[in-house]
């Protein structure tokens, strides 16, 4: 029997619990839905991590980029202003140039979750599945 050269997986890291409302934030997707009467067939979804508020935002699965940080911009901002930190799995939609970019000009820390381990952002991926089918 040969033995393993890969490293063994560390434990996992908790994120750190906010001190202050409207700190930090998480973002996700629920895709697959029917088509609303307007056509939306997705849900932006925002977590609050410090008060675990939640807002569900009508768009469509094949929203660009773009049109994200707009409803983002539209949505969010104006009731409780600019976060500290944005929590987001890899979708392109969060990993792009322009989100990036984005972030920059609010002075906001952008913290992707590890690849494959949607577990780094657990309270968002829960709350998704219990929306699902």
């Amino acid at each position: 029997m040969k033995s393993s050269k890969q490293k063994k997986a560390g434990l996992l890291q908790p994120l750190p619990v906010p001190e202050q409302p409207w700190q930090v934030v998480s973002l996700d997707f629920i895709t697959g839905l029917p088509p609303t009467t307007s056509g939306h067939d997705a849900i932006l979804v925002v977590i609050y991590k410090f008060s675990k508020m939640v807002h569900f935002i009508p768009t469509h699965t094949t929203a660009r980029t773009e049109e994200t940080a707009q409803l983002f911009v539209r949505h969010i901002i104006p009731q409780h202003g600019i976060p500290t930190t944005l929590i987001s799995d890899r979708d392109p939609k969060f990993t792009s140039k322009f989100w990036k970019e984005l972030m920059s000009l609010l002075r906001t820390k952008l913290a992707m979750s590890s690849a494959y381990h949607p577990q780094t952002d657990g309270q968002t991926e829960r709350l998704n599945h219990c929306g699902q089918p």
